[in-house]
């Protein structure tokens, strides 16, 4: 096994990921498995770096030298003994000439590598390369102005044509040419781009309460879920009236389950057919981008033709309430399952394709938050199918089974405005995340969180079951509205989902393209990793304007059911703390990941999700 080269704690140069630069970092600490130091720069960045990608700085200053002309103490001395000489000695004359021949030497070669130099500069910081142009730790402007290129080639094309002149007319040996062109390759040396494939490592901070938290949610979670249903059923909701515990058998029913399965896997068949556009993720810790096929709202259009076809064979989609505790206990153990599986799998990967918050090297953490990043059979992601497919839409499905139970119950010719209002503004909800599916690849979820018990259970059982529980609550607690009532709600909705898709808009148009000009107008603060933090319109607004809308659309759906009883109201307290928490946690990222760019965007933009109160 190589020695390390470097110490812990030894000042070095490391090369910044993906850039020609250099810059001053301390060690941190050395993986013996990896082969890779951790280095920390001056705003407190901490890269994991290659021992070719470190250089002491000796070494770094003794390059420097050589690529420098000769010393001034020379050219000064050379020139101080070329005045001494008699302009009518002719000998002497000749050793003038001499001398001033390397003084011009000198000068040429000095033009040529200050313009060498220039050119390295301009290419670094070309506005449409994706390069360290927007990092250097102070950036001397916080907003980004374009013009500074066009300027500074202005200033360069007398250097350039200096050295186009030079190099055609040089009267220099072929020897210094050799020379010379070994200080050019050199220097292109520091101009390749290369990027550094980057391990993940060990997850140190633990999130969600650690081994113990994590333990507890594993059990507290469904609790949760079982409880809301079961006091949606009573007659008198309320949180003092604790609802009686059922009988065991009466929660399973293997015909309930198969039911489920059959939906799981027809949205299987509808993900895999060929029919949308593929797009690429964003890159992985290894620089390869995963392709994912966008056909969710195609997927959404054939369940709904499905469901059609149902009715009209009338089938009874009310059979989804009369087993909706079963159709809850049925998805949580196929989300266990599922979860077992995917840990299993997760020991057999390799270590680039781990999460990095969920590779602890303990049991029930990495069990709860996901071992694996992208687990696949063959081409079909797991996690991406899980996160929109079988929940989003069932919840879909749900609410219309309730809206139809609610009819028949209490014999309605048609389903109540509540109902109609709740089903209007969460079709609205999914159709939009459908619709913009390819947003959700830079989410948190897809980029950052592993496949485990956490994503499997959130996407299959709380999604479908926890976010319906205002139409199943209105179907067993009728809540007559007002037009005007229900006037303001629908305005409040409308206010929530145009900031909500706005604001997510703004943010994938920018990192999509940031040189569209539609998106001119918009400011942002440079980062180390080549991507801007906006801090103008409604990323200047607060940190999280997505949640904000989120949450004031939530508190929309809430307010149909009426105020006898706070149960409805469950989905909005949850939302909120959701966010809140979800909030934290991409603080603590953007903070390692940007550095002193995001302290300053947090002194830019000082307020979180509520203006003026969080």
């Amino acid at each position: 096994m190589p020695s390390r080269k470097f110490a812990d704690g030894e000042v070095v140069m490391g090369r910044w990921p993906g850039s020609v630069l250099y810059y001053e970092v301390q060690v941190t600490s050395y993986d013996d498995v990896a082969h890779l130091y951790t280095v920390k720069y001056k705003d407190g960045t901490e890269l994991a770096l290659k021992e070719s990608d470190i250089r002491s700085q000796s070494s770094f200053k003794h390059r420097k030298s050589q690529s420098s002309s000769s010393s001034p103490s020379r050219r000064s001395s050379s020139r101080s003994r070329s005045r001494s000489r008699s302009p009518g000695r002719p000998a002497k004359g000749r050793r003038r000439s001499a001398s001033q021949s390397r003084e011009h030497k000198d000068d040429k070669k000095k033009i040529i590598q200050e313009t060498s130099l220039a050119l390295v500069v301009l290419v670094l910081f070309k506005p449409s390369e994706n390069n360290t142009k927007r990092y250097n730790g102070e950036p001397e402007s916080t907003e980004k102005n374009d013009t500074s290129c066009i300027i500074l080639e202005q200033k360069l094309k007398p250097d350039l044509e200096i050295k186009r002149v030079l190099e055609q007319y040089s009267l220099r040996s072929r020897k210094d040419d050799k020379k010379t062109e070994e200080i050019f390759s050199e220097k292109k040396t520091f101009v390749a781009v290369k990027p550094i494939e980057k391990v993940p490592s060990k997850t140190k901070e633990l999130e969600f309460g650690g081994r113990i938290g994590t333990f507890s949610l594993i059990f507290l979670l469904p609790a949760t879920v079982f409880y809301l249903l079961l006091m949606c059923k009573q007659d008198d909701p309320s949180l003092l009236n604790f609802p009686p515990l059922p009988a065991l058998e009466s929660l399973w029913e293997w015909r309930v389950f198969g039911v489920f399965l059959l939906w799981f896997f027809l949205q299987a068949v509808f993900y895999l057919l060929p029919i949308g556009k593929v797009v690429e993720g964003l890159p992985l810790s290894n620089g390869r981008k995963l392709q994912y096929r966008i056909n969710g709202f195609y997927a959404f259009i054939l369940t709904a033709a499905a469901v059609g076809v149902l009715l009209y064979f009338q089938f009874e989609l009310r059979y989804l309430y009369d087993h909706f505790m079963q159709f809850a206990v049925s998805a949580a153990v196929f989300s266990l399952a599922l979860s077992i599986y995917l840990y299993v799998r997760s020991l057999k990967a390799p270590e680039e394709e781990l999460a990095p918050g969920g590779n602890s090297g303990y049991f029930i953490y990495d069990f709860f938050t996901g071992h694996e990043l992208n687990p696949r059979i063959g081409s079909f992601d797991l996690k991406y199918f899980c996160e929109l497919r079988p929940g989003l839409i069932g919840w879909v499905v749900i609410n219309l089974a309730m809206l139809l139970a609610e009819m028949k119950i209490h014999n309605l010719s048609m389903p109540s405005l509540s109902m109609i209002l709740v089903n209007s503004f969460q079709l609205l909800y999914v159709v939009d995340a459908l619709w913009n599916e390819e947003a959700i690849l830079t989410t948190m979820d897809i980029t950052h969180d592993g496949f485990g018990f956490m994503l499997a259970f959130g996407d299959l059982v709380w999604v479908p079951f926890v976010y319906s529980l205002q139409a199943y609550y209105l179907v067993g607690h009728p809540t007559t509205i007002t037009w005007p009532v229900a006037a303001a709600i629908t305005v409040l909705n409308c206010v929530g989902y145009y900031i909500f898709r706005s604001a997510n808009s703004q943010k994938n148009n920018f990192r999509r393209n940031p040189a569209d000009p539609k998106l001119a107008n918009l400011k942002f603060i440079p980062t180390a990793t080549g991507k801007g933090l906006l801090v103008t319109g409604w990323w200047g607004f607060v940190r999280h304007p997505n949640y904000l809308g989120d949450i004031i659309m939530a508190l929309a759906w809430s307010l149909p059911c009426g105020f006898n009883h706070i149960l409805p109201y469950f989905y909005v307290i949850y939302f909120i703390c959701l966010l809140v928490h979800r909030e934290a946690r991409d603080e603590h990222h953007c903070k390692q990941k940007y550095g002193l760019a995001w302290e300053r965007y947090c002194q830019r933009v000082p307020y979180r999700i509520f203006p003026y109160i969080y």
